[in-house]
C-alpha cells in the first residue's frame, strides 16, 4: 500500500509593529506578542522598530525576553532605533535597516534631557556590552582569529555622553551591527524563511493599553495618593463609606497591571492585607494611634513600593529601580498629605469637611467642657422661690432667676430657701 505525501505546515512569522515610545505599555505588549508567537509555534519573530528610546528599566525587560525567547528574533529598524530602542535591537538575533535609518545614540538623560549621573551612564554600558557579547563570536577567515559578532566596545561607545555614536545603515553593517537594509517587512522576512511563509501581526487590545496607563509612573502617584488618603479619610469617619470605597477600587487599580503581567509577588498582596487588618484593630479595637497603625502604614507602603520590584525569581519581568519606585511612592504620600489637608480645611467642599469637623476632639486642656460648673458658687446662697417647685421651679437670687429643684417634698412660691448642693449642672434647694 503507497504511503500518501503530506505537506508541512507553511513557517510562520510573527510581527509586533513597535512604534511608541519603550515603556511599561510597550513592555506589557511586547511581552504577551512574545507569548503568543511562542502559543502559536513561529518561526521567526520580526520587530518592527520605530522609536527614539525612552524608560530604560522597561527596555531591559524587553531585552531580557528577547533574549530568552527561543525563537530567532530579528529587528527592523525604521527607520529609528535610539537610545532605549538600540538596546531592543541588540537583543535581536538579527538586525535589517530600511534606507536612511539610524540605530545608537543610548546616553540615559533625566528628565530635562542632560546627561544622568555616571552610575546610570555606567549601568547602561555594562547592559549594552553584555547584550552585544551574547551573540558570541565568529571566525574571522581573514585575521585567522575569533571575534565578536557585536563588537562590545562599540556597544559601550554608544552610551558615552561626550562621543555617543549613531549609525547609518552602511556604518551598522560594516561594525557588524546589521546584516542587511531592507526596504519592507516581507523582505526581512524572504531573508530568513522560504517561500511560501505565513505572516501574523500582533494586535493590541483596549485592555493593553488600559493596563499601559495604569502602570505609568503619574497614575501609579495618584493611586497611591487615593489609597492613603482614602484609608486617612476612612479612618477619621469608621464604616463603610466613600472614602474607604475610593481606596479599594485605587489599591485594584494600582496592583492589576502588576498582577496581570505576573511580575507581582505574593508576599506584596499579603503584606498589604497585614496593613489593612493592622489599621482596622487600631480603628475598631484599639482606640488611638499606637503601634498597630504605625506597623499597619508601614506595611502598606512596603508593600506599595514592593510592587514595583521585579521578582528575581521570574521570567523577563518589568524591572524598576529602588530609587525610582520610592520616588513615585514618595509623590505620592505628598499627594496624600496635600489632598486630606485640602479636603479637610475650610477650603474643602462641605460635605467632606462636616465628616472631619464632627471628629474634632473638645479637650478641656482648651476650655472646653461637657457640664456649666459655673453655678457652683451659689452654693450656700439664700434665695426665693419664684414659682412652684413640684419638685423643679424657679428661683431668685441676688434678682437674678435660675432653675432649681427641691430636695424634699413640694414648695410653695415665695418661700425662703436655701442652695444646699450643686449636681448634674443644677441647683437643689431646701426651705428654711
Amino acid at each position: 500500500m503507497a504511503v500518501g505525501w503530506m505537506r508541512a505546515e507553511e513557517p510562520l512569522a510573527y510581527v509586533l509593529e513597535f512604534n511608541d515610545e519603550v515603556n511599561a505599555k510597550m513592555w506589557m505588549i511586547t511581552k504577551r506578542a512574545l507569548t503568543e508567537a511562542q502559543e502559536k509555534r513561529a518561526d521567526l519573530v520580526v520587530i518592527h522598530l520605530n522609536t527614539y528610546g525612552g524608560a530604560v528599566d522597561a527596555a531591559d525587560s524587553i531585552r531580557t525576553a528577547l533574549l530568552r525567547l527561543p525563537i530567532p528574533t530579528v529587528a527592523f529598524i525604521d527607520p529609528n532605533a535610539a537610545s532605549a530602542g538600540s538596546l531592543i535591537s541588540l537583543a535581536c538575533d538579527s538586525v535589517y535597516m530600511s534606507p536612511g535609518a539610524s540605530l545608537g545614540a543610548s546616553t540615559v538623560v533625566t528628565p530635562d534631557g542632560s546627561p544622568a549621573p555616571d552610575k546610570y551612564q555606567s549601568y547602561m554600558k555594562s547592559i549594552m556590552r553584555s547584550t552585544a557579547e551574547s551573540h558570541g563570536k565568529r571566525w574571522n577567515e581573514e585575521t585567522g582569529t575569533w571575534e565578536w559578532r557585536r563588537d562590545p566596545a562599540i556597544a559601550e561607545h554608544w552610551v558615552t555622553p561626550d562621543s555617543v555614536l549613531t549609525f547609518t545603515p552602511e556604518e551598522a553593517i560594516a561594525h557588524g551591527y546589521a546584516e542587511g537594509i531592507a526596504t519592507s517587512v516581507d523582505e526581512v522576512i524572504a531573508a530568513h524563511l522560504e517561500q511560501p511563509y505565513r505572516v501574523e501581526y500582533f494586535h493590541s487590545t483596549a485592555t493593553d493599553h488600559i493596563l499601559g496607563f495604569l502602570a505609568n509612573a503619574g497614575v501609579r502617584a495618584v493611586l497611591i495618593m487615593l489609597i492613603l488618603g482614602g484609608i486617612y479619610m476612612e479612618m477619621q469617619s469608621p464604616g463603610l463609606s466613600f472614602a474607604g470605597a475610593v481606596a479599594f477600587v485605587a489599591a485594584v487599580l494600582y496592583f492589576l497591571p502588576m498582577a496581570v503581567n505576573g511580575t507581582m509577588a505574593p508576599w506584596v498582596i499579603v503584606l498589604f492585607l497585614i496593613g489593612l487588618v493592622l489599621l482596622a484593630l487600631e480603628m475598631f479595637v484599639i482606640p488611638g494611634f499606637g503601634i498597630c497603625g504605625v506597623c499597619g502604614i508601614i506595611a502598606i507602603l512596603a508593600s506599595i513600593v514592593g510592587a514595583m520590584f521585579y521578582g528575581p525569581a521570574m521570567e523577563g519581568g518589568y524591572a524598576v529601580d529602588i530609587v525610582d519606585a520610592v520616588t513615585i511612592t514618595s509623590v505620592g504620600v505628598i499627594l496624600a498629605v496635600g489632598l486630606t489637608w485640602f479636603l479637610t480645611s475650610k477650603y474643602g467642599p462641605k460635605c467632606i469637611r462636616r465628616v472631619s469637623e464632627l471628629q474634632t476632639e473638645l479637650r478641656v486642656s482648651e476650655g472646653y467642657s461637657s457640664v456649666d460648673t459655673s453655678l457652683k458658687k451659689y452654693v450656700g446662697s439664700d434665695a426665693e422661690t419664684v414659682t412652684d417647685l413640684r419638685p423643679s421651679g424657679k428661683i431668685e437670687i441676688g434678682g437674678k432667676l435660675f432653675d432649681a429643684v427641691s430636695i424634699m417634698g413640694f414648695i410653695d412660691a415665695r418661700r425662703a430657701v436655701k442652695v444646699v448642693k450643686f449636681e448634674n449642672a443644677q441647683l437643689y434647694v431646701s426651705e428654711t
